[in-house]
């Protein structure tokens, strides 16, 4: 039997997984790695320990699985978007990676829209100049660091630096490189004209492939530290989302996915490229290759839950600690406790800036409406729903689109809780399923390469290989009573949009 190796390369830790040539998950394993957050506002990390933590991960997860590396047919890479690796001509890291949360960069992407245009940006890479993308990190280098920009050679995204590691060539694939703002996303090329514009040399930048293309071949060194065989191909992969959303199935019109993480993602599949005239959602290429997706992201969706849990669930992660379950069940059993609307309470997730639909480094979260009945399960339930209602938020803005949606596929660590699934069907008005792969973009980088390798189209392996295993139907009742909260949701950052730069700018100067 063959195996596929995909690998993704999270925020907080890398996770890596084994399936068969049937499509069915032999094992899994994750390695974490520091966030590095220097200043308020920052995120980086050092690109050598994604390596380090890449290549234990591999290894320990074949010892745990049993599996020869021998047996490793291909290897996918999924991972963390828009991150800028800055490699001197010799291949060293030249400064830590700037993340895709780091939001250091209002100034270069107010430039940045200056230069090229508004328009002629929308029209060439589908979106808008937002701190979170890479063209506007590779601006602030040259201003900021100007000695570091001058020893840069190469430019790469996290997971390609990860692929340059175990294959010694550069690369990157359509679906990553659209969020570098740099690339041509109809053309499925550099965009020479918006690269020239911003006056960033072109030799920076690395081949480009579709996402089950292979990109080399293992080479000995990385065989010996990984336990996998010499030769073994490599194929480009994507994005997170991109292969998050391949490894739930939505490669066909009609499915889009809601991806639960750290950030939060509504993900729709398109034929054709098809980017929102005023740029307030995402236009990239697929990782199925000559297809596109539109997406809304949003920045701390389980970001937000998790702040909870660290800061407020101290009796909550005791008890998960004494009864050694998972500690998010506890919160949804403890937010099931309040009723829909939370009793008029209202919870913002913009915890660190947000992106759809208000691209805005500066907005910021709160509770509106607190009273002395409110209770902690009011809170813990007043958060799930404001995370719920800021996705719908990205559906609404795809449905003014007249984008067909039949079904919601969800993914990632939310996913596991039924009570959050229906409150998403309910809050969004469309059924909502899950699947049996359930390690999202790991889960899509193996399907790309078994593709690859296989030679075997990308949907018809998800057709093949992931199913339906359970559905929630939107409770009409439910719906009713969530629509005026998902209206004073809305009309509350207009609102607040003032007082939230002021008190940033506040906090600036403490």
């Amino acid at each position: 039997m063959a195996y596929f190796l995909g690998i993704d390369l999270g925020t907080s830790a890398v996770k890596c997984i084994l399936v068969d040539d049937h499509g069915k998950v032999k094992a899994s394993r994750s390695e974490e790695y520091p966030l590095l957050q220097p200043h308020p506002g920052w995120a980086e990390q050092h690109p050598e320990d994604w390596w380090q933590a890449t290549s234990r991960c591999i290894r320990a997860l074949l010892e745990l699985s049993g599996v020869d590396g021998g047996e490793v047919a291909g290897v996918g890479l999924s991972g963390q978007m828009h991150g800028s690796v800055f490699l001197d001509a010799d291949r060293t890291v030249v400064r830590p990676a700037l993340l895709w949360c780091d939001q250091r960069t209002s100034r270069q992407c107010e430039w940045i829209e200056r230069t090229v245009g508004p328009e002629k940006l929308g029209e060439l890479t589908g979106n808008k100049a937002l701190t979170g993308f890479t063209a506007p990190k590779a601006v602030w280098l040259r201003e900021e660091e100007p000695e570091n920009y001058r020893r840069t050679a190469h430019l790469l995204l996290p997971k390609d630096y990860v692929r340059l590691q175990l294959t010694g060539a550069f690369g990157m694939d359509m679906a990553d490189a659209s969020g570098t703002l740099l690339l041509d996303v109809a053309g499925r090329r550099w965009s020479r004209e918006v690269v020239e514009k911003l006056g960033l040399p072109m030799e920076w930048l690395p081949p480009l492939y579709e996402s089950n293309e292979v990109a080399g071949q293992l080479t000995g060194e990385a065989a010996a530290r990984t336990g996998l065989r010499e030769g073994t191909p490599v194929v480009a992969g994507g994005g997170d989302q991109a292969c998050g959303a391949v490894g739930v199935g939505v490669v066909k019109p009609g499915i889009a996915s809601v991806a639960l993480g750290t950030s939060g993602v509504v993900f729709v599949h398109d034929e054709t490229y098809e980017p929102d005239p005023e740029r307030r959602l995402h236009a990239f290429c697929h990782g199925v290759p000559g297809k596109w997706h539109r997406m809304g992201v949003m920045l701390a969706a389980g970001g937000s839950l998790q702040w909870w849990k660290n800061h407020f669930a101290y009796e909550e992660l005791q008890l998960a600690a004494r009864d050694n379950r998972d500690v998010y069940e506890y919160l949804t059993e403890l937010a099931a406790e309040a009723p829909i609307g939370s009793e008029g309470l209202v919870f913002l997730p913009y915890l660190t800036g947000e992106r759809t639909p208000h691209p805005d480094p500066e907005a910021r979260g709160g509770f509106i409406g607190l009273n002395l009945r409110h209770t902690k399960a009011h809170l813990t339930r007043a958060v799930m729903e404001g995370i719920t209602f800021g996705l719908r938020d990205s559906l609404e803005l795809m449905k003014e689109s007249s984008v067909e949606i039949t079904e919601l596929r969800v993914n990632g660590g939310g996913a596991r809780s039924r009570f959050w699934r229906q409150m998403i069907a309910d809050v969004f008005g469309y059924p909502v399923v899950t699947v049996n792969s359930t390690d999202g973009p790991a889960y899509g980088a193996a399907v790309m390469a078994a593709s690859g390798v296989l030679k075997r189209d990308v949907s018809e392996l998800c057709e093949e290989w992931i199913q339906v295993v359970d559905r929630v139907e939107p409770n009409p009742d439910h719906q009713a009573r969530y629509e005026p909260y998902y209206a004073v949701y809305r009309s509350l950052y207009p609102i607040l949009k003032d007082s939230f730069h002021r008190l940033t700018g506040l906090a600036r100067q403490a």
